[in-house]
Protein backbone atom coordinates (compact mmCIF):
# COMPACT_ATOMS: atom_id res chain seq x y z
CA UNK A 1 0.00 0.00 0.00
CA UNK A 2 2.81 2.37 0.89
CA UNK A 3 4.54 1.83 -2.42
CA UNK A 4 1.31 2.02 -4.41
CA UNK A 5 0.38 5.35 -2.85
CA UNK A 6 3.79 6.77 -3.55
CA UNK A 7 4.41 6.37 -7.26
CA UNK A 8 7.72 8.12 -6.84
CA UNK A 9 8.90 5.32 -4.60
CA UNK A 10 8.26 2.84 -7.42
CA UNK A 11 10.21 4.75 -10.03
CA UNK A 12 13.63 3.38 -9.03
CA UNK A 13 12.16 -0.15 -9.12
CA UNK A 14 10.25 0.21 -12.33
CA UNK A 15 13.35 1.37 -14.14
CA UNK A 16 16.25 -0.47 -12.56
CA UNK A 17 18.40 0.59 -15.46
CA UNK A 18 17.62 4.28 -16.03
CA UNK A 19 19.65 5.95 -18.69
CA UNK A 20 23.16 6.49 -17.51
CA UNK A 21 22.90 4.33 -14.36
CA UNK A 22 24.69 1.39 -15.91
CA UNK A 23 27.09 3.53 -17.97
CA UNK A 24 30.55 2.23 -17.33
CA UNK A 25 29.22 -0.65 -15.18
CA UNK A 26 28.20 -3.09 -17.91
CA UNK A 27 31.43 -4.98 -17.46
CA UNK A 28 30.96 -5.35 -13.67
CA UNK A 29 29.01 -8.59 -13.18
CA UNK A 30 27.91 -7.65 -9.66
CA UNK A 31 26.40 -4.36 -10.89
CA UNK A 32 24.60 -6.12 -13.76
CA UNK A 33 23.31 -8.82 -11.38
CA UNK A 34 22.13 -6.17 -8.91
CA UNK A 35 20.37 -4.24 -11.68
CA UNK A 36 18.65 -7.44 -12.85
CA UNK A 37 17.65 -8.31 -9.29
CA UNK A 38 16.20 -4.84 -8.81
CA UNK A 39 14.30 -5.11 -12.09
CA UNK A 40 12.95 -8.55 -11.08
CA UNK A 41 11.89 -7.23 -7.69
CA UNK A 42 10.21 -4.25 -9.30
CA UNK A 43 8.28 -6.58 -11.61
CA UNK A 44 7.23 -8.81 -8.68
CA UNK A 45 6.12 -5.76 -6.73
CA UNK A 46 4.20 -4.48 -9.74
CA UNK A 47 2.46 -7.88 -10.18
CA UNK A 48 1.71 -7.99 -6.45
CA UNK A 49 0.18 -4.51 -6.56
CA UNK A 50 -1.89 -5.46 -9.61
CA UNK A 51 -3.08 -8.58 -7.78
CA UNK A 52 -3.96 -6.46 -4.75
CA UNK A 53 -5.91 -4.08 -7.00
CA UNK A 54 -7.77 -7.06 -8.50
CA UNK A 55 -8.58 -8.38 -5.03
CA UNK A 56 -9.74 -4.96 -3.93
CA UNK A 57 -12.08 -4.78 -6.94
CA UNK A 58 -13.36 -8.28 -6.17
CA UNK A 59 -13.98 -7.31 -2.55
CA UNK A 60 -15.80 -4.17 -3.61
CA UNK A 61 -17.97 -6.21 -5.98
CA UNK A 62 -18.66 -8.77 -3.24
CA UNK A 63 -19.51 -5.99 -0.80
CA UNK A 64 -21.90 -4.42 -3.33
CA UNK A 65 -23.53 -7.82 -3.85
CA UNK A 66 -23.87 -8.32 -0.10
CA UNK A 67 -25.34 -4.86 0.37
CA UNK A 68 -27.82 -5.51 -2.42
CA UNK A 69 -28.77 -8.87 -0.93
CA UNK A 70 -29.14 -7.31 2.52
CA UNK A 71 -31.48 -4.71 1.06
CA UNK A 72 -33.50 -7.48 -0.60
CA UNK A 73 -33.65 -9.47 2.63
CA UNK A 74 -34.76 -6.42 4.61
CA UNK A 75 -37.52 -5.79 2.06
CA UNK A 76 -38.57 -9.45 2.25
CA UNK A 77 -38.59 -9.29 6.05
CA UNK A 78 -40.78 -6.19 5.97
CA UNK A 79 -43.09 -7.91 3.48
CA UNK A 80 -43.33 -11.01 5.68
CA UNK A 81 -44.08 -8.88 8.73
CA UNK A 82 -46.72 -6.97 6.81
CA UNK A 83 -48.24 -10.23 5.60
CA UNK A 84 -48.20 -11.62 9.13
CA UNK A 85 -49.91 -8.52 10.46
CA UNK A 86 -52.53 -8.76 7.70
CA UNK A 87 -53.02 -12.47 8.36
CA UNK A 88 -53.42 -11.89 12.09
CA UNK A 89 -55.84 -9.07 11.42
CA UNK A 90 -57.88 -11.28 9.09
CA UNK A 91 -57.91 -14.14 11.62
CA UNK A 92 -58.91 -11.74 14.38
CA UNK A 93 -61.73 -10.34 12.23
CA UNK A 94 -62.93 -13.87 11.47
CA UNK A 95 -62.87 -14.81 15.15
CA UNK A 96 -64.70 -11.60 16.08
CA UNK A 97 -67.39 -12.39 13.49
CA UNK A 98 -67.70 -15.96 14.76
CA UNK A 99 -68.00 -14.76 18.35
CA UNK A 100 -70.67 -12.26 17.29
CA UNK A 101 -72.61 -15.06 15.60
CA UNK A 102 -72.53 -17.24 18.71
CA UNK A 103 -73.39 -14.24 20.85
CA UNK A 104 -76.55 -13.68 18.77
CA UNK A 105 -77.67 -17.31 18.80
CA UNK A 106 -80.16 -18.69 21.28
CA UNK A 107 -78.25 -20.31 24.16
CA UNK A 108 -79.62 -23.82 23.46
CA UNK A 109 -78.67 -23.63 19.78
CA UNK A 110 -75.21 -22.26 20.57
CA UNK A 111 -74.72 -24.97 23.22
CA UNK A 112 -75.69 -27.71 20.74
CA UNK A 113 -73.14 -26.49 18.19
CA UNK A 114 -70.36 -25.80 20.72
CA UNK A 115 -70.57 -29.28 22.21
CA UNK A 116 -69.70 -30.69 18.78
CA UNK A 117 -66.61 -28.51 18.41
CA UNK A 118 -63.19 -29.30 19.91
CA UNK A 119 -63.30 -28.29 23.58
CA UNK A 120 -60.41 -25.81 23.35
CA UNK A 121 -62.01 -24.04 20.36
CA UNK A 122 -65.43 -23.94 22.04
CA UNK A 123 -63.83 -22.59 25.22
CA UNK A 124 -62.12 -19.85 23.20
CA UNK A 125 -65.46 -18.79 21.74
CA UNK A 126 -67.11 -18.84 25.16
CA UNK A 127 -64.29 -16.71 26.57
CA UNK A 128 -64.89 -14.07 23.92
CA UNK A 129 -68.69 -13.78 23.92
CA UNK A 130 -70.36 -11.40 26.33
CA UNK A 131 -70.27 -12.90 29.83
CA UNK A 132 -74.07 -13.01 30.08
CA UNK A 133 -74.38 -14.82 26.74
CA UNK A 134 -71.56 -17.20 27.73
CA UNK A 135 -73.27 -17.99 31.02
CA UNK A 136 -76.57 -18.79 29.27
CA UNK A 137 -74.79 -21.00 26.74
CA UNK A 138 -72.86 -22.94 29.43
CA UNK A 139 -76.10 -23.36 31.38
CA UNK A 140 -77.61 -25.01 28.29
CA UNK A 141 -74.72 -27.50 27.95
CA UNK A 142 -74.75 -30.89 29.69
CA UNK A 143 -72.99 -30.66 33.08
CA UNK A 144 -70.11 -32.97 32.09
CA UNK A 145 -69.47 -31.02 28.89
CA UNK A 146 -69.84 -27.71 30.78
CA UNK A 147 -67.16 -28.90 33.23
CA UNK A 148 -64.81 -29.73 30.34
CA UNK A 149 -65.42 -26.35 28.69
CA UNK A 150 -64.97 -24.53 31.99
CA UNK A 151 -61.69 -26.38 32.56
CA UNK A 152 -60.42 -25.32 29.14
CA UNK A 153 -61.52 -21.75 29.79
CA UNK A 154 -59.68 -21.71 33.10
CA UNK A 155 -56.56 -23.26 31.56
CA UNK A 156 -56.61 -20.63 28.83
CA UNK A 157 -56.89 -17.85 31.39
CA UNK A 158 -54.04 -19.24 33.49
CA UNK A 159 -51.87 -19.83 30.39
CA UNK A 160 -52.23 -16.23 29.21
CA UNK A 161 -50.78 -14.79 32.42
Amino acid sequence: MLLRNHDLALSPFAFAEPAGLMDGCGDVPEAVALAEELRDRALRIQRYLEEMDNRERELQAAEATLRSRLTELKAMKASVRSGEVNRRSTVQNDIDRLVAVYGQMKPAEAAAVLTNLPADFAAEILMRVEPEAGARIIAAVEPNQAAVLTTHMGARSIGSR
